[in-house]
């Protein structure tokens, strides 16, 4: 059976203890300026600038990118009004919740091509791979490299193993269950 092809990003599943992920999450906004869209499922950084909204001040976030510092996965972004989009249009401020917590573990799609992660990459490290996210459903593009897994505690995630689930096998769109290897909260130098 063929694994389905359904790239979402960065999936909050659980804890390291266990515990189901109860969808805890921390505001921070988007700046007008930012022309990257940022949809559900997508890793997040702080970008060093901040915006008022409704005399609220929230630090602002950006899109991550291969190597960048993580604070968390975008799992909701807050309606302006009805006709709100489910995900943040480039150049909008919006506020976003991002699940913050460096102890979460995220299930994330195998990119194609390349050669297929097998057990052997349980335990390693890799990179993810920003994606084009869907606008119809508002999730992330975001998927995991199989191209140069290691022991480089530099690179992005830590693969933990294979989502245990009967739709999903080793091979080309394989879901992963990960953790943030580089997170702003967790063993990281400070910065911005």
């Amino acid at each position: 059976m063929a694994n389905a092809d359904r790239a979402a990003g960065l999936l909050p599943v659980r804890y390291i203890t266990g515990a189901p992920y109860n969808g805890a999450a921390d505001v921070y906004s988007t700046a007008t300026g930012d022309a990257t869209a940022i949809f559900l499922g997508d890793p997040v950084k702080l970008s060093g600038t901040s915006t008022t909204i409704n005399g609220v001040v929230y630090a602002d976030v950006d899109q991550a990118a291969t190597g960048d510092v993580i604070i968390g996965v975008v799992v909701g972004v807050l309606p302006v009004t009805n006709d709100s989009l489910i995900y943040r249009a480039a150049s909008t401020a919006r506020r976003l919740l991002v699940a913050t917590d460096p102890s979460l573990l995220y299930e994330i799609q195998e990119v194609s091509g390349g050669t297929a992660l097998t057990a052997a990459a349980i335990g390693l490290n890799a990179d993810f791979v920003v994606g084009t996210g869907s606008t119809i459903t508002g999730f992330s593009g975001v998927e995991l490299n199989n191209v140069g897994e290691a022991v480089t505690n530099t690179l992005d995630l830590q693969i933990l193993g294979l989502v245990s689930r009967a739709d999903n096998e080793v091979g080309e769109h394989a879901k992963w269950l990960v953790r943030i290897n580089r997170h702003q909260f967790a063993n990281q130098v400070a910065g911005v």
